[in-house]
């Protein structure tokens, strides 16, 4: 069935699944930009999400050919260390089946991809090996369509980049669709912004304010609570007259933070503060740690988590939410010593009967830490794509699949 994009447009993009694939050629861009150190992946998980996609196209008798990014190499030279060689292999270990990859030049792709039988899967390398890529050049994006009967788009977490294999590539083939990643991506995020259960509540955490002050803007126009966590609560935190002694703060950002706080509380919304802090004079634990009241803050003390009776506070408000949006930590929560807040935060979040939505690297991590990830309603694989989406922008990558629409 063709999937309904709320929150993007009123548009319904084809689905994989519409499709009669024996036989066809499948063009699948996938997001397998994975962590890896020596040959060895860190994390296989954005290589586990891509799975039901490709096990689908493979099982009902496609000739795949997968690709992805991985890295920020330079274009036009081989990097050895961000070969998708490692890749390749892990994935024919997860589907228990051959994965090729092929490093081929674009004017080979053609002659080597041909034998690639229906029920087969390839891997092209690293597309950031190419010139072009990060240019969306239409001759790159044409090369690419060749390749194919139905280009893909499963790749959620590179959908708010427009590059030749995200959107380029869209234009010219002949066919072109949604994978079922992309699809639950988009529809959770529409579940979680264009139609929640009431009341909504986000948590935003992270270091600055200024890296997500699109998202806590938009935000602050759709949510009915919207907890700030991190050094961004702290600018909230100076915004309200209060001291915060060393922490991270961002001067110059004070005064949007306490327009954004004052229309919030104008149309009868709230941007909670916290009411009491764990402070340190340290980050790496070795000071020691206090929990002080918001207004007792020494001048060399630097907030590094919500205390206690915050972290009470802002559960009891999760819990009672309908829909929770989750994107970054509360606190320094890697250091045993800061982690108490994130940690009962991620807990409330999954003890509530909300909707729950998290996305983000930090945020994942947090929620793999404190063990919360399966009572989590849905994960997002999407970085910088989750904070566009959250922010009510356009991601190229699903623009480009609107476009082909009658």
């Amino acid at each position: 069935m063709p999937v309904h994009l709320e929150g993007t447009s009123a548009s319904r993009i084809p689905s994989l699944r519409d499709f009669d694939l024996e036989g066809r050629r499948l063009l699948i861009r996938e997001d397998l930009n994975v962590p890896i150190k020596d040959g060895v992946i860190g994390s296989d998980a954005r290589i586990r999400a891509a799975l039901p996609g490709l096990r689908h196209a493979l099982e009902a008798g496609g000739r795949v050919l997968a690709m992805s990014h991985l890295g920020r190499p330079k274009p036009g030279r081989f990097d050895p260390a961000l070969s998708m060689a490692p890749v390749a292999v892990r994935l024919g270990e997860l589907l228990d089946r051959s994965v090729r990859l092929i490093d081929a030049g674009v004017e080979d792709w053609p002659r080597t991809c041909a034998d690639i039988e229906a029920g087969q899967i390839a891997l092209l390398e690293n597309l950031r090996f190419l010139p072009g890529e990060v240019e969306n050049d239409d001759a790159l994006s044409s090369a690419m369509a060749g390749l194919c009967d139905i280009y893909v788009m499963d790749a959620f977490g590179s959908a708010h980049r427009a590059h030749a294999s995200t959107c380029g590539v869209a234009r010219f083939a002949p066919c072109a669709c949604a994978g079922p990643l992309l699809e639950a991506e988009l529809e959770a995020l529409g579940r979680a912004l264009a139609k929640p259960d009431r009341p909504l509540v986000a948590v935003v955490g992270g270091a600055k304010v200024s890296t997500k002050l699109g998202v806590l803007e938009s935000l602050a126009e759709k949510v009915d609570g919207l907890i700030p966590g991190g050094g961004i609560a702290n600018t909230f935190i100076a915004a309200a007259g209060f001291d915060v002694g060393a922490s991270l703060m961002e001067p110059d950002l004070v005064d949007r933070a306490l327009r954004i706080r004052r229309a919030m509380i104008e149309s009868g919304k709230d941007i909670p503060l916290p009411v009491d802090v764990v402070v340190s004079t340290s980050v790496d634990g070795s000071a020691p740690v206090e929990v002080r009241a918001l207004d007792a803050i020494a001048p060399d003390e630097m907030i590094l988590d919500i205390g206690p009776q915050t972290a009470r506070a802002y559960g009891a408000l999760i819990e009672g939410a309908g829909t929770v949006v989750w994107n970054g930590p509360l606190g320094v929560f890697e250091r045993t010593a800061f982690a108490a807040g994130t940690c009962e935060i991620a807990k409330a979040i999954a003890r509530s009967s909300a909707f729950s939505i998290a996305g983000g690297g930090d945020t994942l991590a947090a929620a793999s830490a404190f063990e919360v990830v399966d009572d989590l309603s849905y994960l997002s694989t999407g970085g910088g794509a989750f904070l566009e989406f959250l922010e009510g922008r356009t991601l190229p990558g699903v623009s480009a699949l609107e476009a082909r629409l009658p």
